[in-house]
């Protein structure tokens, strides 16, 4: 009858009464929590086992003795990149074509277009905050890019020298 009192003070609030009265009288409940308790003394006395000190240098010496292969400049096969580029270049070709196709050139009269550019106030568009943002971080890319450029230029010469 020992076993109710230690039910109770894992159980908390209503539920401690209802475990406990099921504790005394139903077996099953008994067997499970005699486990419980055996499992919890097994884990209690156990002893976390610790790597040695060395554990990490014993490991990076192992991977030392193996050849590391070089990193490699294609991931990508070009194949598919020079077939990605002709997909789009050939996409853009189509729709130059559909585009010249539309154009109605038996017209003798002077065509203008309908729209005076003079008239439109560009500020609306280039005053707001995100654009501003937007063209910041193009700028920024650009520049990258521009530095990614011409340090492999410079690397090229060195290379070459």
């Amino acid at each position: 009858m020992a076993q109710a009192p230690i039910a109770s003070a894992y159980a908390v609030g209503v539920g401690a009464s209802i475990i406990g009265k099921l504790l005394e009288s139903n077996q099953q409940w008994k067997k499970k929590y005699q486990e419980l308790l055996e499992l919890h003394q097994l884990v209690r006395s156990s002893v976390l086992e610790e790597p040695s000190l060395r554990f990490t240098k014993n490991v990076m010496e192992e991977i030392a003795r193996y050849q590391i292969a070089p990193a490699t400049k294609n991931y990508i096969n070009k194949k598919i990149i020079w077939g990605i580029a002709a997909f789009f270049i050939v996409l853009i070709i189509g729709f130059l074509i559909y585009g010249f196709g539309q154009v109605d050139w038996t017209t003798n009269e002077n065509t203008k277009i309908p729209i005076d550019l003079s008239k439109i106030d560009f500020s609306k568009f280039f005053n707001n905050t995100y654009i501003n943002i937007f063209m910041m971080i193009n700028v920024v890319l650009g520049l990258m890019l521009l530095d990614r450029y011409l340090a492999s230029k410079k690397k090229n010469i060195h290379k070459e020298a």
